[in-house]
Formats: structure tokens, C-alpha cells, sequence
């Protein structure tokens, strides 16, 4: 009985709008978020730009995606860029030593040196493959 009162046209216009309305907010959340994590700004300039988005949001927000949009880029580049820098460091330090064939070249090379006799290398050799 509803849906007889409220014409297609008009369902595909409220969506319309709430996709808008949506999409605003993430804009308007974006830039604030940016605004926090700003580290060439002092807090001043921080409570200013808050300000101006918050009680003229429309053109705040404007303004400083207008103003700011090349820095907000470098500063995700920089962020990813060091997260991904984190998590290479922490693959690294959990995936050890490279396996059993560096452990098989390291001993190799003790055995050219004549740190180790054939003998040891032969075992160092053994247990690698066996792991």
C-alpha cells in the first residue's frame, strides 16, 4: 500500500540523495581527519580550520580540500609508504633467517673460509634439509 504512494521516480531520487548525503560526510569526516594528523600546522591554525569547517562546513570543507588537496595526497603517500615500511620490517623479522638454502650457502661459505671442516658442513647441510 505504500509503495502505491511513492513512485519509482521519487524512490530513485531518495537514494540519490542519501548517496549524496553519504558521500558528504565521508568528505567532511576525510578533511577532518586530515586536519588532526597534521604535523606543519600548530594547534591555532588547526582550531581555525575546525572552525571554519564546522560552521560553514560546505565552504570550509571546500576550501580546504581547494587549498590543501596536493598535501593531503604526500601526507597518505608518506603514511602508506611507512606502513608499508612496518610491515616489510616485520615480515623480515618473522620469516628468520631465508630457509634452509641460506643456511646451506652461510655454511658454504664457512667451508671455503676453513671455519668448519667438510664434516660439519656435511651436518649443518643434513639439518637444514631436514627442517
Amino acid at each position: 500500500m505504500v509503495a502505491a504512494d511513492y513512485p519509482f521516480l521519487d524512490v530513485l531520487w531518495t537514494m540519490l540523495i542519501f548517496f549524496i548525503w553519504i558521500a558528504w560526510f565521508m568528505i567532511l569526516f576525510r578533511v577532518l581527519i586530515d586536519i588532526f594528523r597534521r604535523h606543519d600546522i600548530g594547534g591555532g591554525s588547526k582550531v581555525l580550520w575546525i572552525v571554519l569547517v564546522i560552521l560553514v562546513p560546505f565552504l570550509g570543507v571546500f576550501v580546504y580540500i581547494i587549498t590543501q588537496s596536493h598535501h593531503m595526497a604526500e601526507r597518505d603517500m608518506k603514511q602508506a609508504a611507512a606502513a608499508q615500511a612496518q610491515f616489510d620490517e616485520h615480515v623480515k623479522s618473522v620469516a628468520g633467517s631465508g630457509g634452509p638454502a641460506a643456511e646451506i650457502e652461510k655454511a658454504s661459505a664457512l667451508l671455503s673460509s676453513g671455519a668448519i671442516t667438510q664434516a660439519e658442513f656435511d651436518e649443518i647441510k643434513r639439518k637444514a634439509l631436514a627442517s
